[in-house]
């Protein structure tokens, strides 16, 4: 028969408590983490398509410039739009630090900073919430934006062609 274990301190359990307490913000930080990835993936393409069409700006007239130059400034909307949803992120994920490092203080120290706590998380959910429904209107916009020209779409092949 062996030993029984022995109960642990009322500290060790309020440990314990505290890092549950954490495992949820942090979890959160992590799908926070992905979200940035699909928002720096989605600004690297529309930075991209935006160099490709710049050499095309300077070598076109009429009204093949006109519509280049209405992409490329739409282009540079969707680039604001998006590093505003990251900067939004970006703040949601400090914050959420903030409370993990607060929940974290608040044992260590005996201080009361639950009001603290509760403030910052609630400010971390608004900026997620912020950076998402940014994201959701430039993907909108985005997709808005992905129109075939009716020159295309009514464009015959010339049959003296073949």
């Amino acid at each position: 028969m062996s030993a029984p274990l022995p109960t642990p301190s009322p500290e060790l359990t309020q440990l314990a408590q505290i890092i549950q307490l954490a495992v949820a913000p942090v979890f959160l930080l992590a799908g926070l983490g992905a979200f940035l990835n699909v928002c720096a993936g989605r600004l690297a393409r529309i930075v991209d398509r935006a160099r490709t069409l710049e050499p095309r700006i300077l070598g076109s007239r009429g009204d093949e410039h006109d519509r280049l130059i209405r992409e490329v400034r739409l282009l540079d909307r969707r680039i604001r739009i998006v590093n505003l949803a990251i900067f939004f992120t970006v703040t949601a994920a400090l914050l959420i630090s903030a409370v993990v490092i607060l929940l974290f203080s608040a044992f260590l120290s005996g201080l009361k900073f639950g009001t603290l706590i509760a403030l910052l998380f609630i400010a971390s959910m608004i900026c997620t919430g912020l950076g998402f429904a940014i994201f959701l209107h430039e993907t909108r916009l985005g997709t808005r934006s992905v129109r075939v020209r009716t020159s295309i779409l009514d464009h015959e092949a010339d049959p003296d062609d073949d």
